[in-house]
């Protein structure tokens, strides 16, 4: 076994515990290693080439993992890193790719390449109403290959925390209307199966219920330097009306319609018609 290399999506976890996970291919070579140098490769916001050297150690926790990697501060849960490993150099390299341009997923910018899946399980809600609702959605919910996710709205009341006696209902209530106004999330007919486990579009034979579908929304990002860059990703703010993307099947309301309309009328938006599958979310403040 000359040469070693896997593709793997960083973690929250890893980030904030300085670590990176390792195959098991290279781990069973290293394991009695101790230091085990590691080499990190990265373009600082998808720009300035780095590569930084350091020692760490060898753990399991549960797999494999090498400790002691300074992660740069421009990288995000669900980044996608090349781990390899090759005889002749005896160290271990973990290289991010670059986007072709920086992208923004949610209002949060991304400059390397990255798994959807696992940025949208690795959100961090905050702890308002709202928050918790995405969370059960997000992380408890099932998730597409496109970060989208389905969540059956009747669990809400047991999984988010929320939903508890008459104020409960009352919150859990205004927090579900609210994402749905802010465009993050919309309701949509699915069924689950004989587990409980969703399925979006329904399946015949399993039991309808009505779902919440999330789907991320993913824009082109300013470059590093532009006055809207890293620092517009505020926690609480005004978004201006943009066009999302609708689950399948599903179509902008007359409602919508009509509110694009008023929008391009007014120059808020671009005269870009609204195209099936996607609906018009109108200017409002978001918090998170």
């Amino acid at each position: 076994m000359k040469r070693v290399t896997r593709r793997l999506a960083l973690r929250q976890a890893d980030l904030d515990g300085a670590v990176c996970p390792v195959p098991d291919e290279i781990a069973e070579v290293l394991r009695h290693s101790d230091p085990v140098t590691v080499v990190l490769e990265h373009r600082v916001q998808g720009i300035t080439p780095t590569r930084q050297a350091s020692e760490g150690s060898l753990r399991q926790d549960p797999g494999w993992q090498v400790s002691g990697i300074v992660w740069p501060d421009d990288l995000r849960p669900g980044v996608l890193v090349t781990v390899s490993w090759q005889a002749a150099k005896d160290e271990i390299v973990v290289r991010t790719v670059v986007l072709d341009e920086p992208m923004r997923v949610d209002g949060v910018n991304y400059f390397h390449e990255y798994d959807p899946k696992v940025v949208t399980r690795e959100f961090e809600p905050g702890k308002s109403n709202r928050g918790q609702v995405l969370h059960a959605i997000r992380r408890l919910g099932r998730v597409f290959e496109d970060g989208s996710a389905v969540f059956a709205e009747s669990e809400l009341a047991t999984r988010s925390g929320l939903g508890r006696g008459t104020r409960g209902t009352f919150l859990l209530r205004n927090a579900v209307e609210q994402l749905i106004r802010e465009g993050y999330v919309t309701r949509v007919p699915g069924s689950v199966d004989s587990a409980g486990h969703p399925s979006y579009p329904a399946v015949d034979g399993e039991e309808p219920t009505e779902m919440l579908f999330y789907a991320p929304l993913v824009e082109p990002a300013p470059y590093p330097g532009d006055p809207d860059g890293e620092g517009s990703e505020r926690r609480d703010h005004w978004v201006s009306g943009f066009v999302r993307k609708l689950p399948a099947g599903s179509q902008a309301s007359e409602r919508q319609l009509a509110l694009h309309r008023q929008a391009v009328e007014s120059e808020q938006i671009d005269s870009v018609p609204l195209t099936p599958g996607y609906t018009f979310v109108k200017k409002h403040h978001r918090n998170g």
